[in-house]
């Protein structure tokens, strides 16, 4: 990819309207629940797949990167500092943990809250998408996804990291029996990643499981 120019400040937030009245609630009050135990639950689990994923990605200086619902900042520590990173979370309680993470890393990033389901950056802004762990945590993947890739450049990155189905593949039956308590604690198991894609114009770099039990299903993607 070609070096981007200097970020720009960001663009004057401008909500999308939704028809969803999931939105907000509890899909988001609960991670401000979640904020002070989830570095103790989620990081060391899942610490070797966000540095698998993200060492899949062209981070060269100055390239311009969204990480999208953030969360407290786990993928901080596999990322160079000198990239123009934009970072965004629903949860103001996980963002002051993002927010502090970042400072004491030295990262000069822009940490706010933000919609993932509703950016507010102009298209083919950004020159990497980082979208972990948030596409089956949102309650709407498809507007989430395609979000992603609206503010994604051409010949842009996007690293996709989450749980899902692969194809038109069904849930197993214990995916079934889990996924109603999973989707009210947390995540959807059986969100159809594949077909999230359908109508975009994508070439698949790579696309394995990650994760301990392969629990996690990486897609690095470039958006053409």
């Amino acid at each position: 990819m070609s070096p981007s120019p200097p970020l720009r400040p960001s663009p004057a937030h401008r909500p999308k309207a939704s028809t969803s009245k999931a939105r907000g609630g509890w899909k988001t009050a609960r991670w401000s629940l979640y904020a002070p135990i989830y570095d103790g639950v989620a990081a060391r689990v899942l610490k070797s797949a966000r540095r698998e994923a993200l060492a899949t990605l062209d981070l060269k200086a100055g390239t311009r990167v969204l990480l999208l619902g953030a969360g407290t900042g786990l993928d901080l520590p596999f990322l160079p500092r000198d990239i123009e990173l934009e970072v965004i979370d629903a949860s103001p309680a996980m963002l002051r943990r993002c927010r502090e993470r970042a400072e004491i890393l030295g990262f000069d990033a822009n940490v706010k809250q933000g919609d993932a389901m509703a950016l507010d950056f102009p298209d083919g802004y950004f020159d990497v998408v980082i979208a972990h762990l948030i596409i089956a945590v949102v309650p709407e993947p498809q507007a989430a996804l395609n979000e992603a890739l609206r503010v994604l450049a051409h010949d842009g990155e996007l690293s996709l990291l989450d749980k899902g189905l692969r194809g038109t593949q069904p849930a197993g039956i214990v995916r079934r029996l889990l996924n109603p308590l999973a989707r009210m604690i947390a995540t959807n198991l059986s969100v159809p990643l594949d077909s999230l894609f359908q109508g975009h114009a994508v070439q698949r770099l790579e696309d394995r499981d990650l994760g301990p039990g392969g629990l996690l299903r990486h897609m690095h993607l470039r958006k053409v």
